[in-house]
């Protein structure tokens, strides 16, 4: 599908020429010999063509307009660039997704999700301030993922944090908490409120491309199962966002330090 758009800034047209030598004029056999590739740019002072935006402007208004539409209201701007080891949105889209998760988890599988880890790079736009539209969450999350569930055995959930300590960035982090000792390792490490166990098996929501050792977490490909919920993270948070009048900010403190 090709979408057409308002020009905003430098784009690169690609026009293909397609050189044909005509072998045999009287059979009329044509062979493909050579193709070469031109790049045209097109700029905000390129004359627009009317019939061509006539024809996409009933989609385009469409479109608008359901990217528009009010879902919630936030009553702060959250974004990913302030907190050391957690920020409000990570936090928010982790909650998100635990919550949301289980209402497909739990019909589907009979069981629940415990904690929920997602990557800081994933999060790639800011919750501002003010009404929440459907664009927000295309803008948030503009991916295809889908949302996983990972079986993990407790040695594996102590591999998460340290994982989280040694890229030392905030990365969403949902039903799980710990404290980061002065040599760099985790302690009190609790799962929904409770002292981790390394024999017992946690279910553990991320996104496809984590599940698949995105990042470099390696320990999901030590999962005893998966689940892909066939849930796109994006309309976890549309669906999340219909269904609340205003966005809660989380404050609670999920990882300290000594």
């Amino acid at each position: 599908m090709v979408k057409l758009k308002k020009y905003n800034g430098f784009l690169k047209l690609f026009v293909i020429f397609l050189t044909l030598f005509i072998s045999s004029c009287s059979q009329k056999n044509y062979n493909l010999t050579k193709i070469e590739g031109k790049q045209l740019p097109i700029t905000e002072k390129t004359a627009e063509t009317p019939a061509i935006e006539k024809f996409i402007k009933p989609y385009r208004d469409h479109i608008n307009k359901d990217l528009d539409s009010v879902l919630a209201y936030c009553p702060e701007t959250l974004d990913k660039s302030t907190g050391k080891w957690q920020t409000t949105i990570g936090c928010l889209l982790a909650d998100v997704c635990v919550e949301r998760g289980n209402l497909v988890f739990k019909a589907r599988e009979k069981k629940t999700i415990d904690l929920c880890l997602l990557n800081h790079g994933g999060i790639r736009a800011i919750l501002p301030k003010g009404n929440v539209t459907t664009r927000t969450a295309f803008e948030i999350m503009p991916f295809e993922n889908n949302l996983v569930v990972v079986a993990l055995k407790g040695d594996q959930i102590l591999e998460i944090a340290a994982y989280i300590i040694k890229e030392r960035k905030p990365q969403p982090l949902s039903g799980m908490t710990f404290t980061i000792t002065k040599d760099n390792k985790a302690k009190n490490i609790l799962i929904q409120g409770k002292p981790i166990d390394v024999n017992k098996i946690y279910y553990v929501a991320t996104n496809d491309y984590l599940a698949n050792g995105g990042d470099s977490m390696t320990f999901f490909a030590k999962g005893v199962q998966k689940f892909d919920l066939n849930y796109k993270l994006r309309d976890v948070l549309i669906d999340y966002f219909k269904q609340v009048d205003t966005i809660p900010v989380p404050k609670d403190i999920r990882i300290t330090e000594d």
